[in-house]
């Protein structure tokens, strides 16, 4: 292998559509699927075959009080058989749904709250050797409470959802020390100590381009 210099304007993931021979959902789940594509790379014959998770797509959401502490919430993660220091998250699984009403929607759903100032903070491929899921991960400030007679009647695990805030300083070194491990919790904590480390510069509009968000019709 041969090695380059790389520039600062080509470190950019680009869509790169290969030509799909056979397509079809293998399981069909109660929120995703998993499909199985044949497609052709350049110059091979033959075609390659994958297994892969279709996804809606999610939203999570780095909340900050007056105090720049981050909210967390601790769940149950029966996969991982965790309960696990998060930040608000879901799906994009509403149709035709902006991403930022979702997140706007899943922070008052899981939290009791609403913010008034949105940013969008970092964006990630969860697992793109597995999932087709993408995840956009907002930052929220200026902070309100969801009137008690509107608030959303939490089942499931989220049921026994706890949250507080915690000092930035000591989730990010949380997560150093491995002992944060969600994928979300942990991307947003460090995009978030960064972009206050200069000065808020690198947060991009609540409603920035996401080409990244699928749109898999498998």
């Amino acid at each position: 292998m041969e090695y380059t210099s790389i520039t600062a304007e080509q470190l950019t993931d680009r869509p790169d559509p290969h030509t799909v021979t056979d397509s079809r959902t293998v399981y069909d789940g109660a929120i995703w699927d998993v499909c199985s594509e044949s497609f052709r790379m350049a110059d091979q014959e033959e075609p390659l075959t994958r297994e892969f998770i279709t996804h809606p797509g999610a939203v999570s959401v780095v909340v900050l009080d007056q105090h720049e502490r981050i909210l967390l919430i601790n769940q149950y993660r029966h996969p991982v058989r965790k309960r696990m220091w998060e930040i608000p998250a879901g799906l994009l699984d509403v149709s035709e749904e902006p991403a930022l009403k979702a997140a706007q929607r899943e922070l008052g759903e899981e939290a009791d709250l609403t913010a008034r100032t949105w940013h969008t903070l970092v964006d990630f491929d969860n697992s793109p050797g597995s999932s087709a899921e993408a995840n956009r991960i907002f930052l929220a400030r200026d902070l309100g409470e969801v009137p008690e007679s509107e608030r959303f009647e939490r089942e499931g695990e989220e049921a026994e959802i706890v949250a507080g805030f915690a000092d930035l300083d000591d989730a990010l070194a949380a997560v150093m020390a491995g002992r944060i491990t969600s994928p979300t919790a942990t991307l947003g904590i460090l995009a978030t100590h960064i972009a206050r480390s200069r000065d808020w510069t690198t947060l991009r509009a609540p409603d920035a381009e996401w080409t990244s968000r699928p749109r898999h019709e498998g």
